[in-house]
């Protein structure tokens, strides 16, 4: 039987599209509201731990929404083609994860199809899951070319938070709390929550050949690993959890209870988030290097994706622990300047980067994005060719 011959892959464009101008720590609650008609007690204890100075969000001041998902993801694939209507009809396969699409049903990724107009017939996927979305996409990307399926494709990360973040979402639940004056979980996980999340969406283009005029990144590998099967839910939405750490679905809740129980709203368990999530991420990543036979010289970048800076040395550390440590100088993270944007986070790390004229071919970036739903990861390695 004939071996197949499998492609190389190249990121040869990047692009973002950010809604509006940028919202700074003390403009946020004049675009999402004032909860009880009261500031935030908790937003500057967050914001000074999470080391979030600016982030976008698809509203105005007020609330009125501007742009859809879909929306910001179809600008950003049609910035790659630097608004070329006539070029986006290359595109063979679309690729677009999120975790926060505009609806259940359409998936997302044929939503951004319907924003393309200039595009042909084409294939279009839509991973589901969380901060691994984009990710998930980037991969399903890869492997269509990486065989041969397609010579070339776009894949996508976005997420528009700001929607469900909006005070009027919390108003009954917090004056149901405060009447009964129940336990405050329901109104810190969700509060803190608020000043976390932020709007965006960034677009790859992939092909099997590289650029002839300026850099591409080589995939050498993307690789991922779930510990569902150990680990019960952290972050969820769209149901509650129960007592024996199993999720109850929205679908089974009267449309009463929905609103009571905030069964819509996004929630994390802080305390497993706390716990689990660095440690298990540092399982397969020294699984990888030692496999791949990696050390940390041979990383010129480490981009990891962080919910807070609270993180960054709790990844550090670990990654001293498991005889991996990178320096902070090799460290390229934007956390501060555009906020926590989920799956989009790690495209916009790299979209950044490859804009910013520091890369030399042979450079090698190291990607690690978290998911922490139910404590799944995502890593890849790049290579500045």
């Amino acid at each position: 039987m004939k071996q197949m011959t499998l492609n190389e892959v190249y990121i040869t464009r990047t692009a973002n599209f950010f809604p509006n101008n940028p919202v700074s720590n003390d403009e946020m609650e004049e675009y999402l509201g004032y909860i009880n008609s009261k500031p935030s007690k908790s937003r500057r204890i967050v914001l000074r731990n999470n080391g979030i100075t600016n982030r976008y969000y698809a509203l105005e001041k007020g609330g009125k929404v501007t742009h859809t998902n879909a929306e910001m993801t179809a600008n950003a694939v049609k910035a790659l083609f630097n608004g070329t209507p006539g070029a986006i009809k290359s595109m063979q396969l679309l690729s677009c994860g999120t975790s926060s699409p505009d609806q259940l049903m359409p998936s997302h990724g044929v939503m951004v199809h319907g924003c393309l107009p200039e595009s042909g017939a084409i294939e279009v996927v839509s991973p589901a899951g969380v901060c691994c979305a984009g990710m998930h996409a980037l991969k399903y990307a890869y492997l269509a070319i990486r065989t041969g399926d397609v010579q070339t494709a776009i894949a996508t990360g976005s997420e528009r938070f700001s929607t469900s973040l909006r005070a009027e979402l919390f108003e009954d639940e917090v004056q149901k709390l405060k009447e009964l004056e129940a336990n405050p979980y329901i109104s810190f996980e969700k509060d803190f929550l608020r000043w976390m999340l932020s709007d965006g969406a960034a677009a790859f283009l992939l092909s099997n050949q590289k650029n002839e005029d300026g850099l591409s990144l080589r995939i050498e590998w993307l690789e991922g690993v779930s510990y569902a099967q150990e680990m019960e839910a952290c972050m969820y939405m769209g149901s509650d959890k129960m007592e024996d750490g199993t999720l109850k679905s929205f679908l089974e809740y009267s449309p009463d209870d929905l609103v009571d129980q905030s069964v819509l709203s996004i929630k994390q368990d802080v305390k497993l988030l706390s716990e689990y999530i660095v440690p298990l991420g540092g399982i397969k990543l020294k699984e990888l290097f030692e496999t791949k036979g990696m050390t940390p010289d041979d990383i010129d970048y480490f981009l990891p994706h962080m919910s807070s800076n609270f993180f960054k040395s709790k990844i550090y550390e670990r990654l001293e622990y498991n005889g991996m440590g990178i320096p902070y100088e090799k460290w390229f993270v934007n956390l501060s300047t555009v906020g926590n944007v989920g799956a989009a986070s790690v495209y916009l790390m790299i979209d950044e980067l490859f804009h910013s004229g520091k890369l030399q071919k042979g450079n090698k970036l190291l990607l690690l994005v978290p998911e922490s739903s139910r404590f799944s990861y995502m890593y890849g390695l790049l290579t500045v060719v």
